[in-house]
């Protein structure tokens, strides 16, 4: 209506990041936008996955359905990390149940040199960034980008889908490393050139998901993978916005994943949030930790869980609440409402 107030920008979640004084602890979820809510279901009952990450209007509307549920303080664009991946010319598709397939791995030095590198992000994925310039338009809380980590991607393009064991991308890596360098070089190019031109359109904040890397010992990690994710944070450190790096069962990765550069480093559930904190020291922020299978057990327990989080947290500068990994497709919306609630209410300074 004329003359109203438009609402306050919320940047509870960037001072937290930057490990700056906040009111309360702010609360974000991975996967918040996503098959757990109703609406998304009903709005996604047919149709391919990267289709709909390529209709920015649709985009759009799924990153915001969380937030007219709740008062999360970040929303993260609706996407996915295979996006960028089909833009250097790979055949991909998601395939409901499994993840990502790749009819045609690459294996080879041929398959790699396939690759159609370097990434023109403006030409290729225009439709991520307009989603991104539209929901700056619209949103009174910070907005996350996001990309796969290029371990991450090297597995899936390596294995040709999801893997338990990750054989052949370790018989790569260890057996042909000349390839390997080659495809993560190109895998790392490409996220920089990604990363930079979602901030660029408006992103806020950025996170590197490394799904897979918890698959690595700490050696392989340090030779393999952590000068890659070097090159990555400090391709984008340059942009005055908090980086966060993420991995799945990189309990004993934690402090590696430190020293790659990200302001913020994601911790999945396995380890307690405290002693996460300590694995990567006092000068870098951290985002976490409840386990996402908690929130579908009764309240009591989730709000014990939670809480047992918050304790962990001890009120310390720097924490971001998130669950340890994405939400279940099982989780009552009415779960995260509460635990949004819970949060704010136990950690308000007010």
């Amino acid at each position: 209506m004329p003359g109203e107030t438009p609402p306050a920008f919320n940047d509870r979640f960037l001072r937290a990041c930057r490990r700056e004084p906040v009111d309360r602890t702010p609360v974000w979820f991975m996967r918040q936008a996503g098959r757990y809510l109703p609406e998304y279901r009903e709005l996604r009952a047919a149709g391919d996955l990267l289709e709909a990450c390529r209709t920015p209007e649709l985009a759009v509307e799924v990153t915001l359905q969380p937030l007219r549920r709740m008062p999360v303080d970040a929303a993260i664009l609706f996407s996915d990390i295979m996006v960028p991946v089909a833009a250097l010319g790979v055949s991909v598709r998601i395939e409901e149940g499994v993840g990502p397939v790749v009819d045609h791995p690459l294996r080879t030095p041929a398959d790699v040199a396939r690759l159609r590198t370097p990434l023109e992000p403006g030409a290729s994925v225009a439709f991520v960034l307009e989603a991104i310039r539209l929901l700056r338009k619209e949103l009174t809380v910070p907005l996350i980008g996001f990309a796969g980590a290029p371990f991450t991607l090297a597995s899936y393009l390596v294995e040709g889908g999801p893997s338990r064991t990750h054989e052949r991308t370790k018989a790569l890596m260890h057996g042909d490393p000349l390839t390997w360098g080659r495809l993560m070089s190109a895998l790392s190019g490409a996220t920089v050139a990604y990363l930079r031109a979602q901030v660029e359109a408006g992103a806020q904040a950025i996170q590197v998901f490394d799904s897979w890397a918890g698959a690595l010992d700490p050696d392989d990690y340090a030779r393999y993978v952590l000068p890659v994710m070097r090159d990555v944070f400090g391709g984008v450190a340059g942009l005055d916005v908090p980086l966060i790096h993420f991995g799945v069962g990189t309990g004993e990765l934690l402090a590696l994943m430190r020293d790659a550069g990200a302001n913020v480093v994601g911790v999945d559930w396995r380890v307690p949030l405290d002693r996460a904190w300590d694995r990567v020291g006092p000068d870098v922020a951290v985002q976490g930790n409840l386990d996402p299978a908690a929130c579908v057990a009764p309240w009591d327990i989730v709000e014990a869980k939670a809480m047992d989080v918050l304790a962990r947290a001890a009120g310390r500068p720097g924490h971001v609440f998130n669950l340890g990994h994405g939400v279940l497709p099982g989780t009552a919306p009415e779960t995260l409402e509460r635990l949004v609630e819970l949060v704010h209410e136990r950690t308000s300074t007010g």
